[in-house]
């Protein structure tokens, strides 16, 4: 019943979305028409009407170039994980505990900036190096339009900085790839519980000391791709393979868009920047104060409020740059034509 509901409502959605737009269409015909009537008035009348016409004219023209923009703006296909929640997953890479510090900074960045924007975040498991880094971690942040904001950091983050103990003061380069996962719902992903191997053994912390001695935490293998993901934060197995299935969920998902991306891709070669985390995506360079994303060869120089949380003029940058690139493909697509689009969607899901 509640899966008949979901989809009533996206189609909810998707319907006032598009009367949305013919309403700025239809403001954007009346603002077209008066400007050429002002046009005519500016080119006929006496001194003074031309006068009046004349600023008329200035207030019209941005009101019809504002329009238009938002009109290119409604025209992009709208991405369905836009509303989602995400599972976000950060790892340290090359560099050792430098890589790890830098893992748990980006880590707290996150935390941060879901904090300013009134999230929730909740860590379903982590793996810490006992000096302060994060070797893993995997968080689910829940809100409104979470992933609409955050899809684009999946992708390798590099840090250049000198280590605390770094002697000589030479600049040491580390990295730490991050990976936003749209949370998945058991509509979206259905996995055969044959497909499934579960092993369960006993939880473990720093240095494999054991946690408890009960069989709590919960190893998930699906067989089909090799998808490997383990829970032990919970002391119950029953919450540790909860979690353990949302995360493989989301996995699989996003396994499935990126193969649809990479088709997406080979046929729309405008299409550039697919989020593949093997991209080095940007670089923090603290002797310099410096952050620059790779992508859109964008610079700020506000390195410490960005680690603190402060990442919107970041993700707006990133967001703009991709949408002028699907502002490219933008079509005007027929009704009929979006209701077979609707159609094929809710038949492929995974």
């Amino acid at each position: 019943m509640f899966d008949k509901l979901n989809v009533l409502e996206q189609r909810y959605e998707e319907t006032l979305a598009r009367l949305g737009t013919a309403e700025c269409f239809r403001e954007y015909k009346v603002v077209a028409r008066d400007l050429a009537q002002t046009e005519e008035l500016a080119a006929s009348g006496d001194a003074g009407m031309r006068e009046l016409a004349q600023a008329e004219l200035k207030v019209l023209t941005t009101r019809r170039d504002a329009l238009l923009a938002q009109l290119k703006v409604l025209l992009i296909p709208k991405d369905p994980n836009d509303a989602k929640n995400i599972i976000l997953e950060i790892r340290a890479g090359t560099g050792g505990d430098e890589a790890a510090l830098f893992a748990g900074e980006l880590f707290r960045m996150y935390s941060k900036y879901a904090e300013r924007q009134g999230w929730r975040i909740e860590v379903m498991s982590s793996s810490d190096t006992g000096v302060g880094g994060l070797k893993e971690v995997i968080a689910m942040i829940e809100g409104r339009g979470v992933y609409s904001k955050l899809k684009y950091e999946s992708g390798v983050h590099r840090v250049q900085r000198v280590p605390a103990t770094e002697a000589s003061g030479r600049i040491h380069t580390s990295t730490a790839t991050v990976a936003v996962l749209p949370e998945a719902e058991e509509v979206d992903v259905q996995i055969n519980e044959k497909d499934l191997r579960i092993d369960t053994f006993c939880s473990s912390g720093p240095g494999g000391q054991s946690v408890n001695t009960t069989y709590s935490a919960v190893r998930l293998t699906h067989i089909p791709t090799g998808v490997v993901v383990s829970q032990q934060d919970e002391k119950s197995q029953i919450k540790n393979r909860a979690k353990a299935m949302k995360v493989l969920r989301s996995r699989l998902y996003e396994m499935e868009l990126r193969k649809q991306q990479d088709a997406i891709a080979k046929d729309r070669r405008g299409q550039v920047g697919t989020g593949e985390r093997s991209e080095k995506i940007r670089t923090y360079n603290f002797p310099q104060n410096r952050i620059t994303d790779h992508r859109i060869n964008f610079t700020t120089h506000r390195i410490t409020e960005v680690l603190n949380g402060d990442i919107t003029e970041l993700l707006e940058n990133v967001s703009m740059h991709y949408q002028s690139e699907k502002l490219r493909d933008a079509t005007i697509v027929k009704p009929e034509e979006q209701d077979r689009q609707d159609g094929r969607e809710g038949q492929d899901r995974y």
